[in-house]
């Protein structure tokens, strides 16, 4: 019995001091506020019809040199609203799609997948007929961009200009990431909901996407949006992140790249973005000293100010 009591009291413990970890996070600052950073996406929205009957949920809006947006896994492409408003208003036409599964776009008869997820990205600058265009992805959608660039060579030169990896990866998704060997198979096993829904423990998954400074109202726009998410059908998403390498092919892609890194990502770390940047010919790394996974609102002007240089 003293056992118990003597675990009972830890428990006790450790959940008084988690909950006050998690009030200190709220009570940092916001750059941005949250109507700011969980607001939809202006513009025209269509649907773009792929080969096996995925429905894509695409936006687009502004005028000019076109730049395409793919977020990251299980969010939406509502992580690029901020981003969105400065690329619109410096004279660019700003195009987002929902990945395959996420959001507001479907699963068609080939399921979810690598490849299928990469003929996608053709479907999308297909459809709108992008030329001299800019790809922008952001995390999963930066692996998915490298891996088009990779596949769909002849697509790129005719539609692409230029890419911007953010927070990316071409696979091991695993390697020097303790945070995704954790929190991966918690995804699969369906707990990451319930842990948040926790007022207290919510907050843990969140900041562990931020950098050194957690920022309450992105942790609060990126929850609310992923624990909706059907992970259930998207875990052929976490195994090709996990299992696939195209690190090797890297050299083959023949396009200007630049590569945006935060210095304390835990989701995708620094390993990553210096690996892409010396494998592609003539990348070029931007580092974001104290910012973490969610650079697309933790630094958005860097991300802006990254598309104006093309």
């Amino acid at each position: 019995m003293w056992f118990l009591a003597v675990l009972l009291v830890f428990i006790v413990g450790a959940h008084a001091l988690a909950r006050r970890l998690a009030e200190r996070i709220k009570s940092h600052p916001n750059p941005y506020p949250l109507d700011r950073v969980s607001r939809s996406l202006t513009g025209h929205e269509t649907f773009v019809t792929c080969k096996d009957g995925t429905q894509l949920w695409t936006i687009a809006e502004g005028q000019g040199r076109i730049v395409v947006f793919a977020h990251g896994y299980g969010i939406s492409s509502m992580e690029w609203n901020i981003v969105w408003e400065s690329v619109v208003a410096t004279g660019h036409r700003a195009i987002a799609f929902d990945l395959r599964g996420h959001g507001q776009s479907t699963i068609g008869r080939d399921g979810v997948g690598a490849q299928q997820m990469a003929d996608d990205y053709r479907a999308v600058l297909e459809h709108y007929d992008v030329r001299d265009g800019l790809i922008v992805g952001h995390s999963t959608g930066g692996f998915l961009t490298l891996s088009f660039l990779v596949t769909h060579p002849t697509v790129v030169k005719e539609r692409l200009r230029g890419a911007v990896i953010c927070a990316g990866l071409a696979g091991q998704a695993l390697k020097g990431s303790p945070q995704n060997t954790l929190q991966i198979p918690l995804i699969k096993l369906g707990l990451i909901q319930k842990i948040m829904a926790s007022d207290t423990y919510g907050w843990f998954f969140g900041a562990s996407l931020c950098g050194d400074v957690p920022f309450p109202a992105a942790i609060m726009a990126f929850n609310a949006v992923f624990s909706a998410q059907r992970h259930d059908r998207l875990i052929p998403v976490l195994e090709f992140l996990t299992q696939s390498d195209y690190y090797p092919r890297l050299s083959e892609i023949d396009l200007p790249t630049i590569i945006v890194c935060g210095e304390s990502d835990k989701t995708t770390p620094t390993w990553h973005s210096k690996e892409m940047g010396q494998r592609i010919a003539g990348a070029r790394n931007i580092w974001i000293k104290g910012k973490g996974h969610l650079i697309n609102w933790e630094a958005p002007e860097v991300i802006a100010n990254t598309i104006q240089t093309f």
